[in-house]
């Protein structure tokens, strides 16, 4: 089962304990997967998804909020479909009109725990999330701006910074931040997919965290070997153009040393040296020492030596 299917398997036995976020969370389903179809003076809803488990949550919605037990092909009609719709305000019997379904109607998610039975209505209905061991990316595709634009608004209550792309005829909202996405599965009440998650992001960050370490220190190695070469370069140029005699006492001794000990830090040769002497001073008589060698004529970088 993909990470996708779990996180909506776990929202699936998400009902919510009041009415009015049951009625929030439905009419996020019906807004974002709901049909209605007009022939021969009847008007009829159904739910167009391939996934079973939207479906089975439509139908346990219309039981538990108006005691109406639908077959799994049946779609709703007549007197019952009417008082469905009135409820999630897209049937106006006063007027005897429908309304736009483009958007849910802004009094049935005023409260914040609404809001979120009606994100999780959404996700259910139209989205996604990645398997985070490969990306971070949440999203639900909308049908229309309205209704993205409206789901975009709702996340942000939240603080989750959703943003909206079209993609081909629809318009998807999309996260992509790891923490935000942790939020919004906090949001829905998808509380195992996000430990399981957080779990991920935690051995991810540890993994990366030693990448870094890792590399730092190999390029710490490889910047401490690098010196080492040029060092014991200069003083095998100096030592076979005029001899390492040639040099100042304190200079041959730390010369002397480096040839000795070329894998040895600079402050471990300081402690060889007596008296001893510190790692800055090690560096300084060896840039003294590097400075001679140029003088004399050694180049640098492939150039050839006078």
């Amino acid at each position: 089962m993909s990470f996708s299917s779990e996180v909506k398997e776990e929202l699936a036995g998400q009902t919510g304990k009041s009415r009015h976020c049951r009625l929030a969370e439905l009419s996020a389903i019906i807004c974002h997967a709901g049909k209605l179809k007009a022939g021969k003076g009847n008007v009829t809803l159904g739910i167009e998804t391939e996934n079973s488990l939207l479906k089975e949550k439509y139908r346990h919605f219309l039981l538990l909020l108006y005691g109406i037990a639908l077959e799994e092909t049946e779609e709703l009609s007549g007197e019952q479909l009417l008082k469905v719709l009135e409820s999630v305000k897209i049937w106006d019997k006063n007027k005897g009109s429908f309304s736009d379904m483009s958007c849910v109607d802004g009094m049935l998610i005023q409260q914040s725990c609404c809001r979120r039975a009606f994100i999780r209505g959404a996700f259910l209905a139209s989205g996604s999330i990645s398997d985070p061991n490969k990306a971070y990316h949440l999203e639900i595709v909308c049908d229309t701006i309205a209704k993205a634009e409206q789901l975009q608004a709702v996340m942000k209550t939240f603080d989750v910074e959703a943003k909206i792309i079209t993609r081909k005829k629809h318009e998807v909202v999309y996260v992509k931040e790891g923490a935000h996405i942790v939020d919004l599965l906090n949001v829905m009440e998808a509380h195992v997919a996000l430990m399981n998650l957080e779990n991920v992001r935690i051995v991810k960050e540890m993994r990366n965290s030693v990448n870094r370490q890792v590399n730092c220190e190999t390029a710490n190695i490889s910047k401490t070997v690098n010196a080492a070469v040029r060092q014991i370069e200069d003083i095998i140029y100096i030592r076979d153009k005029k001899g390492l005699d040639s040099l100042p006492d304190n200079l041959r001794e730390i010369a002397m040393l480096r040839l000795e000990y070329p894998d040895m830090a600079l402050k471990e040769l300081g402690t060889c040296l007596n008296p001893p002497v510190g790692k800055s001073g090690v560096n300084h008589r060896l840039r003294k020492i590097s400075e001679i060698a140029e003088e004399m004529g050694l180049k640098r970088m492939g150039g050839e030596s006078k």
